[in-house]
Formats: C-alpha cells, structure tokens, sequence
C-alpha cells in the first residue's frame, strides 16, 4: 500500500503548534496540507486567524486557504465536498494529504460517512414542486404525497410550512430515500484510512499560550485588520463572527472598551481552545502526542504508527 493512499488529519487545540508540525511531516512524507479550520478559508482574516504565512510554508503545497471573500458564506458540507476533491487530487499525483486544523466537525465530515440534507438537493425540482404548490390545491396534494411516502416526515411537518413541505419532497426525488434514511447512520463508518494525530498540553500552559499568542497578534497589526473589513462593510456574516474580529467589531461599536475587547478575546480563546479539546476526545480515535516533546520526535513517533499500519496490512 502506497503511503498517500493514506489521509492524515493533525488537529489539536489553537495555539498547540499543529502548524509547525505539520511542515516538518510534510517535509518528511512529501505530503501537501490542506486546511481544517472554518475561518482560515477566508481572505483578509489573516492575523485573528493565525494563518500560515507564505515565508512558514517552506515551499510546501497548501490548499483551501484564502478560497472565499469575507462576506460570503461556507457550510460544512462545501467543505467536505472541496476537501474530498482535493484529496483525491493529491492522492493522483502520488503525494500524502495532511489535513490540518482545529475545526473538529469539519475535519470528521471529511474522514467519515457524514451527510448533510444540503447535498441531496436540486434546484429543478425545487422549482418543480414550488409551481405545483401554487397551482390550486396543490399544497394539500403535495402533503397527501409526502404522507404516502414519508409518513414520518410528514408527522413533524405542518401541512402550512411550504418550506419544509417542499425540502422533505425534494430530498426524496433526488436521493430515493426520506430523510431519515439519508441521514441514518451517518458519521460512523470511515471512508478513508486514516490516522488523525492529536496535540495536547496542559491546560494551564495552553492557556498561557493563548494569552501570549493574543497580544502577540495585536502587535502584528490585528486591531487594523478587523478595521479594515469593519470599514469595507464585513458586517454580520459568518467570516467576522471569529474570535478575535467579533470582540473588536463590539470596540467599534463603542460596547466595550479596547483593553475589554482583548481580554474578551483571551477569554473566548481560552474557551474555545476547551471546546475543541473536549470535542476531539469524545468524538474520534486520536493517536495524542504531548507538545512539550521536540516536534522531530512527535514525527518519528507518527511515521513509527505509520509503519505499524503498513506491517498489519502487508500481515493480513
């Protein structure tokens, strides 16, 4: 088995050096990074998001940063579609994916058999079932349909909620099933063979980190580049709901103080960094490695678990 047949996923809490690793694996297994964090996707949210620079990318391919404009939206489900691509793209020309990042949904919805109701959806027959629900009787005929056929949807639907009348019809024209069906058992099953590696430290220092790693932001500029899409009019969309713009957004706004609004964003860090870690333990099977170990050692320990999977599959 070729060692890019493979799909290794380094997540961990911010701040705990999973970029720096990442090179130095890449470096070792010829391998390109892929993103893994919801934010990094954007342009201009460079600095609150700690994206990787182009002087620390050390020459290695990276993929999925800087692909949307700060005022558009980006679902889980385009992220697990774009990064199934890319894989895939990578794995042809014989190098290793290495997804990084902390965002632990969006990392899972890539590795396992995760389905998003979004996907099952076509915009014909969409435009289909909505002309028939305004010819006369034909939001009583489209519930009659969607008892017959999904009872159980139809049960949880007011016969008034066009909306959801409409999705449910259209979910079972393009995927076959009801929307149960299309969900059930989604998330279990892995679709890739796959080591997700985990980065842990203790929490006090993690925390101390996040607080150094703050205030280093703030000297590198991050105060005038949430003001910049502040005055562009990046206003109350996904991209500056981050840590780190929503609590400066609140500064402009005049809510809050700015020394207020830093320590708020070490506070939501901090929080945050919390979540992910609680995320990681209880949802997926993580190879953990202590950050205080030297980052060459942490690759060595990664491609000895790597030689262990070769050796049990070269055994069967």
């Amino acid at each position: 088995m070729n060692q890019s047949d493979k799909v290794i996923a380094i997540v961990g809490p911010t701040a705990s050096g999973k970029t720096a690793l990442s090179i130095e694996l890449a470096k070792r297994l010829d391998g390109e990074i892929i993103n893994g964090d919801a934010m990094q996707v954007y342009k201009g949210l460079n600095i609150g998001t700690a994206k990787i620079t182009e002087q620390e990318k050390e020459g290695i391919p990276h993929h999925l940063f800087d692909i949307k404009e700060p005022n558009e939206s980006f679902s889980v489900a385009e992220y697990q579609s774009t990064v199934r691509n890319c894989i895939e793209e990578i794995q042809s020309r014989g190098k290793q994916p290495i997804i990084v990042g902390g965002t632990g949904l969006y990392i899972q919805s890539v590795l396992f058999d995760f389905r998003f109701t979004e996907e099952a959806g076509d915009e014909k027959v969409r435009a289909e079932l909505e002309k028939e629900l305004e010819s006369e009787g034909g939001a009583e005929r489209l519930y009659n349909r969607l008892q017959k056929l999904d009872p159980e949807s139809a049960e949880k639907i007011h016969p008034n909620n066009h909306r959801r009348l409409i999705r449910a019809l259209e979910i079972i024209e393009v995927t076959g099933k009801t929307k149960n069906e299309h969900e059930q058992g989604a998330g279990d099953a892995p679709l890739y063979d796959h080591l997700i590696v985990g980065l842990k430290l203790d929490r006090e220092v993690l925390y101390e980190r996040i607080d150094v790693r703050v205030d280093q932001m703030m000297e590198e500029g991050l105060l005038e580049e949430a003001r910049g899409l502040w005055e562009k009019g990046v206003r109350n969309v996904q991209s500056v709901q981050a840590i780190g713009y929503k609590e400066l957004y609140q500064y402009f706004e005049g809510a809050i103080s700015l020394d207020e609004a830093v320590e708020l964003i070490k506070k939501n860090t901090r929080h945050y960094a919390k979540r992910q870690l609680t995320y990681f333990r209880n949802k997926v099977k993580i190879s953990w490695f202590d950050v205080i170990v030297d980052k060459g050692n942490i690759v060595d320990g990664i491609l000895s678990i790597l030689k262990g999977f070769e050796e049990a599959e070269s055994n069967k």
